[in-house]
């Protein structure tokens, strides 16, 4: 699961649980990405946002890494590459908000992304809908797997991919960071 967890908080925790157990994982790995290229601004340095991570997990199935820091990659098509390279025999799911399935089309290569390895899209606040009706949904309509099959996508030949309703949690980075913006010690956790 990439972002850039600016800062990581406990909604991306709680959709890391589900991920685990609605699809059946073994390990879920938080790529903490050096700087997202859709966003204006970038995050504060990754050191602080690893171990700030670091610090709101207790699951030792949970990695907390900087790996595409250390491998040199920028985008996820270039990071999934690398990965199979360099673990080839793990069987990689991509997990993503439901939020970033809606914007997925703008990502680079993202239909090679789609190709590489199956995608675990997991529902945030009102974004289930446009999610299923966004461009990346509807020309991957064919390789969706219905949500009850969602233990069966680490197994998928890609392109693949679910989209799974979990309990919801509000929390947001962007809202911490604009709550940060007002109160320095706001949002802390």
């Amino acid at each position: 699961m990439g972002g850039s967890f600016d800062p990581a908080h406990a909604g991306h925790v709680h959709i890391t649980d589900m991920a685990l157990r609605r699809f059946g994982l073994d390990r879920v790995w938080w790529l903490v990405s050096p700087g997202n290229p859709l966003k204006p601004r970038g995050p504060a340095p990754l050191a602080e946002r690893i171990a700030q991570a670091r610090r709101i997990l207790d699951d030792p199935r949970v990695v907390v890494t900087g790996l595409e820091a250390d491998l040199g990659t920028r985008m996820t098509a270039d990071t999934i590459s690398a990965l199979r390279r360099l673990y080839p025999q793990v069987r990689f799911v991509w997990l993503m908000g439901a939020d970033n399935l809606v914007q997925f089309h703008r990502w680079d290569r993202w239909q090679e992304i789609a190709a590489q390895v199956p995608i675990g899209v997991i529902a945030r606040p009102g974004w289930r809908m446009p999610a299923r009706f966004s461009i990346a949904a509807r020309r991957l309509a064919d390789a969706r797997i219905p949500e009850r099959d969602a233990r069966l996508l680490p197994l998928a030949m890609p392109p693949a991919w679910v989209l799974i309703n979990v309990p919801l949690n509000g929390l947001s980075s962007s809202a911490i960071r604009a709550a940060r913006r007002k109160d320095p010690e706001a949002g802390r956790s």
